[in-house]
């Protein structure tokens, strides 16, 4: 057969093979059959294949699947394709990186309808189902009228012929008490919850158990379903509720407690999005959104206790140069606990988020920012109340962080039993009774760590790693620099990012420039679209001489830049948000322009750059704007 490949002789930096236009309004599954080979030993940059998925009316690639692990054989990687309106191209990026000897193959890449955890066997591939290998037992595939194989069904369950074919584990070889064979599907790519089935067949001599399981990326097994019957003669139907909020693998073992145990056969795997049973009807999965909350509005589904006096206000800080504002957009709302009208000693504020449902992992983040307290460990702390508010864990607890700086916080938790998450802040004397902010709390599916291998958003740029899709028109000690913590000079800049509280960001150093220079941050070329897009984005333009900042775009083909947003002069000690909706059929570049104002106290900052398809759905209220307003450093409750 053929495949299609590229190696270092290859001149360009990568090799972009694009897929015709696809379109699927049924889930399906991509299964890629390729190979990275090598003869250097671990290369610092790696050859490396992407599959990107670009849908209509995006300006950015989605990076579904990355793979740089060599191999001397040909391996296969299963990805599902949520159904979607959207017309949309696969496309497959070959990446050379720094190893001269290597060379990156495709021998097939296949689209099929359904699911990639399901599996009729009748292909050499397996759809990329494998055997743990083991000594003694393993998974074997059987029919297809092979005569010398160990083939014990006279048919299988797709077919119903011997010519089609099936898995099956036998105790012919085994050695030891209690032998395990597994059988390991795919992982899931996509949430999917619903009926998961599959035929078998047991015969057994002694005693046989057949398992099912998930286990999750962090190697969390949980049995979903297991053999009643002692014996099934013929093809046994199996079917069993099935929920991976997050990617998960399905296991099928088998273990054995002697040679003459017997055998199991499986086959024709199959899923619905569609709860098995009809008692259970639809259950509504989880939305992990409604427990968190920005408190723009309101406090969401949080709620406080009122037996424990009023702890947390909802408060707003004008524009000021003084006091930050809050940590979604720096023009809003914020909680706010130990306030000055309820320092007594011993004081205690708590606030309740909804019920979770149990045994789901969750990750937890929020952003907290302390005032005025000479000791800060245990201001505030992070409970976990079971639904019988009898058993209370505490999962976080502040120990030091910078004071006033919004600080992000990440906590995975898994608990069997519903649950709730409860903020406590405490104020230990009356002489050290400070402020705790508490803004933008989210919750997601899964551990924060295994979110933090998710890939990239291709839009978003935090600054953490690297400047992502934006360059410099000429570095030097006058370009943007990437930080992290204050800058040099004080009374300008900010004294963290906007991302974490201690991760980076991009700022002019006004010490190094004169008056009016000007640095530029220009992104690469981005990709025309029809329609709306939306840029949104965080400034800081704190100091008494602090200068302008523009945002452009340019259109390919063009000399003019469009400019599209600027602010002027001192904004606030806070980061602010700005939102931008702009149009290009053509490609384009969005340039970002700092200038140096009339002193040193002109350092400008920007963090957390987003591109989102469709126009903004929040308005801001001001485009092009000057300095700050004159009611300075007020809090309203």
């Amino acid at each position: 057969g053929h495949y299609i490949s590229v190696d270092t002789s290859y001149e360009g930096e990568k090799a972009v093979l694009s897929s015709p236009e696809l379109y699927s309004e049924e889930w399906s599954c991509v299964r890629l059959i390729y190979q990275i080979a090598t003869t250097s030993e671990a290369s610092p940059d790696p050859a490396r294949l992407n599959l990107y998925l670009r849908h209509e009316g995006e300006s950015f690639d989605r990076l579904l699947w990355s793979a740089k692990e060599p191999s001397d054989s040909w391996l296969i990687a299963s990805l599902d394709l949520m159904n979607s309106t959207k017309k949309y191209k696969i496309v497959l990026e070959g990446e050379m990186g720094q190893d001269k000897s290597a060379s990156i193959a495709v021998f097939e890449i296949k689209i099929t309808p359904g699911y990639c955890i399901e599996c009729d066997f009748e292909e050499n591939h397996l759809c990329g189902f494998v055997n743990r290998w083991n000594p003694n037992v393993n998974w074997f595939v059987g029919g297809g009228n092979i005569r010398n194989s160990q083939s014990i069904l006279p048919k299988d369950h797709t077919l119903n012929t011997e010519l089609g074919h099936y898995m099956y584990v036998d105790s012919v070889y085994v050695k030891h008490f209690q032998e395990v064979a597994q059988l390991i599907s795919p992982k899931t790519m996509a949430p999917m919850s619903g009926c998961l089935s599959f035929y078998y067949q047991l015969k057994q001599e002694s005693s046989i158990v057949f398992t099912v399981y998930l286990r999750d990326t962090s190697g969390f097994y949980e049995e979903i379903w297991k053999t009643d019957s002692a014996l099934s003669a013929d093809w046994a139907l199996a079917e069993v509720d099935f929920d991976a909020p997050y990617p998960m693998e399905v296991i099928f073992e088998v273990a054995f407690n002697s040679a003459k145990g017997g055998y199991v056969a499986l086959d024709d795997i199959s899923f619905s999005p569609v709860y098995c049973s009809n008692q259970t009807g639809m259950r509504t999965p989880f939305n992990p959104a409604e427990a968190g909350c920005n408190f723009e509005e309101d406090l969401c589904n949080f709620y406080q206790d009122h037996k424990d006096g009023p702890g947390w206000s909802r408060v707003k800080v004008k524009r000021n140069v003084y006091r930050a504002g809050d940590h979604t957009t720096g023009f809003g709302y914020y909680l706010l606990a130990n306030t000055k009208f309820t320092s007594q000693p011993e004081y205690i504020g708590r606030l309740y988020g909804p019920t979770l449902p149990g045994n789901l992992q969750f990750c937890l983040r929020f952003y907290y920012a302390l005032y005025g307290f000479f000791k800060m460990s245990g201001t505030l702390a992070v409970y976990i109340f079971e639904e019988n508010h009898v058993v209370q864990e505490k999962i976080w607890s502040v120990l030091d962080s910078p004071k006033g700086v919004w600080t992000q916080a990440e906590i995975s938790f898994k608990k069997p039993m519903p649950c709730k998450v409860v903020f406590v802040s405490w104020c230990k004397s009356f002489w050290d009774c400070g402020l705790v902010a508490l803004d933008d709390v989210s919750l997601s599916l899964g551990s924060c760590q295994a979110a933090d291998l998710l890939l990239p958003n291709p839009g978003e740029c935090t600054f953490e790693k690297d400047e992502c899709m934006f360059t410099q028109k000429k570095r030097g000690r006058g370009s943007w620099h990437r930080r992290r913590g204050p800058t040099p000079t004080s009374y300008t800049g900010p004294k963290g990012d906007h991302t974490t509280g201690v991760g980076y960001y991009m700022y002019i150093e006004a010490s190094n420039m004169v008056y009016g220079q000007r640095a530029y941050l220009v992104s690469r070329s981005l990709r025309g679209t029809s329609g709306k897009q939306c840029l949104t984005f965080f400034y800081h333009m704190y100091g008494g001489g602090t200068g302008l900042l523009s945002v452009y775009l340019k259109k390919e083909g063009d000399e003019e830049e469009i400019p599209l947003w600027r602010r002027t002069g001192e904004q606030s000690i806070s980061w602010l948000r700005g939102l931008i909706e702009y149009e290009s059929d053509r490609n384009y570049q969005i340039i970002f322009e700092a200038i140096r104002g009339v002193s040193m106290r002109s350092d400008t900052a920007i963090d957390d750059i987003l591109f989102q398809a469709g126009p903004c759905l929040e308005v801001e209220e001001i485009q092009f704007s000057s300095g700050y307003p004159d009611s300075l450093n007020e809090i309203e409750y």
